[in-house]
């Protein structure tokens, strides 16, 4: 029993001192925080990490996002019941468990072997059915499920990938974390025609890179 309650204050105590605070008001958000098992997503020789504001290592290099990072994401694209979202980077599910919640669809891409099979059991364990986990790599081949009403990337890019954006429906949105080290800024776009596109960048965070999107140079002549 001790160990349950200390699990539910960790979690309670990582929403009011890490999510609420990066302005995470969201109700349905905060109430998908406390009831999506963040511990059931960790690998188990980190479970003591599980609520903890830093990135978590998964198998193969990944990790998983800072949950006040996976939090804002998912506020800022404020999903909707009747829509298809694609995710690039599945790593251990927990975000797609979030986004599933909120989405009629969510199909994720995962580079990984490894962790689409533990995402997908991840998700399974959680009693989540409107999520396709998919061993593709996101940057290089594109779903023949598009266009998405949203498009979220579980990880960063040197620029926002406009191969991505052409996968959008109108009205559609992406979001993304774009730049480099030290300081990079989530970006927000909107599809709002056939090639008009607005893009917000409302914060700022830093988060590792996802695998094979281009790296262009910082030198412009």
């Amino acid at each position: 029993m001790h160990a349950t309650m200390n699990i539910e204050q960790a979690r309670f105590n990582m929403i009011e001192q890490q999510i609420r605070p990066w302005d995470v008001l969201d109700a349905h958000v905060l109430y998908l925080l406390s009831v999506v098992r963040r511990e059931d997503f960790v690998p188990a020789q980190h479970r003591a990490l599980a609520f903890v504001d830093m990135e978590i290592p998964l198998p193969d290099g990944q990790c998983m996002l800072a949950p006040r990072v996976e939090a804002r994401m998912l506020q800022d694209l404020a999903v909707q019941k009747h829509e298809k979202v694609l995710e690039i980077g599945a790593g251990a599910g927990y975000m797609a468990a979030l986004l599933a919640h909120r989405a009629q669809h969510v199909l994720t891409l995962e580079i990984s072997a490894d962790l689409a099979r533990l995402a997908r059991a991840n998700l399974q364990l959680a009693g989540i059915h409107n999520v396709d986990v998919r061993q593709q790599d996101g940057a290089s081949e594109m779903p023949a499920d598009s266009p998405f009403d949203v498009i979220v990337l579980s990880g960063s890019t040197a620029e926002v990938p406009q191969q991505l954006l052409q996968r959008l429906k109108i009205g559609g949105r992406l979001g993304a974390i774009v730049g480099d080290e030290p300081m990079m800024h989530a970006s927000f776009v909107t599809r709002l025609g056939e090639t008009q596109f607005q893009t917000i960048q409302p914060w700022d965070t830093v988060a590792p890179r996802l695998r094979n999107f281009p790296e262009p140079s910082r030198f412009r002549f």
